[in-house]
Order: C-alpha cells, then structure tokens, then sequence
C-alpha cells in the first residue's frame, strides 16, 4: 500500500490533526496493519491481506518474544497478578490485540488447555498465588482473575468447551444488584477469603469491565439480560465521578492517559469496552447523560493520547516492553495509534457531540480541573 491509497472519509477523522491510516497501512509491524484493516477498514478474516498481515504477526519477532515469556500456568504462576502485565491471561489478551488467534501457536493452545483444567465447582476459573490474606499460595479464584482468564478462552476459541460454558453461566449468576446498580461485585477470594478494594455493596470497576469485554465477544443469544444496564454503571461511574469515585478508581490524569500494554481501568480500556454497547450513545435507547459520557470520555482520549498530527506517541508505558513501539515514549507507536482509533472508529457517529467538548472544563474524581498536556513527537 502506498502513501497515496485512497481512503473513504469518516466523522472520526475530524477530531484529529491528520490521517494516520496511511501510515498505518504502510508500517513495518504487522500488528498495526492488521489493526488497521480488521478494526479500522473493517476487512473480513478471508481479505487477502488481511491474510497476508496476520501471518506476519505469527512471525513477528516480538510476537515470538511474547510467546516465549507465557508462564507455565501450572508451576510457574506468581501472585494472583492481575493488576500485572506478567500475568497469564493479560499476556494471552496483549497478543491476542496484537493479531493472534486460536491455533496460531501449540504454547498458546497448552497454556488454555492448562487454565480449563483448573475450574471450581460454582464454575470459576481458579489462579495460583497468595493474598495480604494468606501467606499461603494457593489455587483459588477472584472475578478479576476468573473474567480475565473466561474471556481469554472465548478469544481464542474455547467458547463451546462446556468448561468455558460454565464459566460464563457463573459471570451471568454474579451479575447482581449493587449500590450503583446492577454490575459485577467484587467478590471474596474462595480459599483466603481476601476481598478488593471499596464497599462490599459497591460494583467493582475492573470486574465489571471485564465481564462486559467478555460477553461483547458472544453473539446476542449467549448474552444474559441486563448487559446493557451493567454498561451504564460502568459510564455512571465517569459522569458521578465528583461525588462517588470508586475506591482506587480514579478519573484524573492518570485515567485519561493510556497505559500500555492495556489491561487495566483507564481511558482506553473503559472506551475499549463500552464501544462495544453502542446502545449507550445511539436512540432509542440512549440517553443524554450517557451520550455527554462517552462524549467526554472519547475527548479525553483524543486530547491526552493523539499527537497533533493524529497519531500516538505513548506516555506512559509498563517496563518489560521496550522491544516494542508501545513500549517506550520517545516515538509515535503505530500499534497505540491502531488500538486507539479502532476506538474512535466505533465512535464514530457521535464525532459532533465528541468535537464539542472543552476537556480543559472537566474535572477529575478530586474535583480538580484538567491542564493542558506538552505536544509529543509527530511521525516523521
């Protein structure tokens, strides 16, 4: 593909400084244009190069670095982790973001096979490791691990295993009333007991996440009800932000800016998710308050990501990546800049409300009004 390529124009497109697709198109890695063409032309899996693109991810040599880092989920697992990018099933997701799929690679296959093997009789997905509550390791599951571990399956095709079935039976019976609404708790470990931050009446910001990414991911049959109202508690959080901030779940400079590789509540991955519902933006079951949401969360994103010739150099990036463009903050990344236009792309019809908004007027979860961020380097 070439520079000159001609590209259908889109509503998202304004709110940068410039085109990137190009860019992306022409990029020497792999996982960018297949972004690109998947996420952002929206290609099919069958589009020659799309073929052609996915295949040089499977011999990326980065991708085969990452691959070479899975533990053994049998006897090489650390703590719980999932607030880490070492773990298991965050790992599995950062290579499935980059283009793998299910078959690409035996490890892959044997590192699921290993995750099905370890289920509780309610249906969770168990993890090794130890809490503040037990200085003990053992196996034993938390909806932030179970999730994790549920949607990684469902990824890389392990959705009719009726051991992954089972997981998703018990995400829908964990949907339940919270002091927000109906969302995901966070529930106590089942060996120590250890439970994670916030109320015990509270829905949990990062559990609820995950369960919607995971059932985004099902056709409409496999959903359960109420997927719709979990999603609003998810942007509720954002809009009563000044009043009711979840307990370590922020909205400040930290939120807005991404982190990568992503996993974790922050802009991007809240739009990441809530892009995939877009019921919430769009009539007749939207409503205002939703719509100025994700508005204001997609503006955000924009103004604290994008360069001004719209693509994205990262600032702030967890260590253990540098072999990557997402991984170090002296350059534009065109894996980052992929990732998140996919998100604006979902977006893309709510591009006029998302130009109207003057970030520097919101304020943070401590009330704090947003400052205005240096420029980053432009691609050359």
């Amino acid at each position: 593909m070439s520079e000159g390529l001609h590209l259908p124009s889109e509503d998202w497109l304004r709110l940068l400084g410039g085109d990137p697709r190009p860019w992306l198109l022409t990029s020497n890695e792999p996982a960018a244009r297949w972004i690109a063409l998947t996420e952002i032309l929206d290609r099919p899996p069958d589009d020659p190069e799309v073929r052609a693109a996915h295949a040089e991810v499977r011999q990326d040599p980065g991708v085969r670095a990452l691959i070479e880092q899975l533990p053994d989920w049998e006897a090489d697992t650390q703590l719980s982790g999932h607030a880490s990018p070492a773990f298991a099933p965050n790992l599995l997701h950062l290579l499935a973001d980059l283009g793998l799929q299910a078959g690409d690679d035996p490890r892959i296959e044997r590192l699921l096979d290993s995750m099905l093997d370890h289920q509780e009789p309610n249906g969770r997905f168990a993890s090794f490791g130890r809490s503040r509550a037990s200085p003990e390791a053992a196996w034993g599951a938390l909806l932030c691990d179970t999730h994790a571990v549920t949607e990684a399956l469902v990824r890389y095709g392990r959705t009719d295993d009726p051991r992954t079935v089972a997981a998703l039976q018990r995400m829908a019976a964990d949907l339940g009333d919270t002091s927000q609404g109906r969302a995901w708790p966070c529930v106590p470990h089942s060996v120590s007991g250890f439970r994670g931050p916030g109320r015990k009446s509270d829905f949990c910001p990062q559990v609820t996440l995950e369960a919607l990414r995971t059932f985004a991911r099902l056709p409409a049959a496999g959903q359960p009800h109420g997927l719709f109202e979990a999603a609003r508690v998810s942007l509720r959080a954002w809009s009563a932000r000044g009043a009711e901030k979840p307990y370590l779940f922020g909205h400040g400079m930290r939120f807005k800016t991404a982190k990568w590789p992503m996993f974790w509540y922050d802009v991007h991955w809240v739009l990441d998710t809530l892009s995939r519902y877009p019921e919430l933006w769009r009539e007749p079951a939207a409503q205002p308050a939703d719509r100025t949401a994700m508005a204001e969360l997609a503006a955000c994103l924009v103004a604290y990501n994008f360069n001004p010739d719209g693509c994205v150099t990262p600032r702030s990036c967890y260590r253990g990546f540098e072999r990557f463009s997402f991984g170090q903050k002296k350059t534009p990344s065109p894996f980052a800049t992929a990732r998140l236009i996919a998100v604006l792309h979902r977006l893309g019809d709510l591009a006029g409300e998302i130009e109207t908004v003057d970030v520097l007027t919101l304020f943070s979860s401590k009330g704090r009004s947003a400052v205005a961020l240096p420029p980053r380097p432009s691609r050359a």
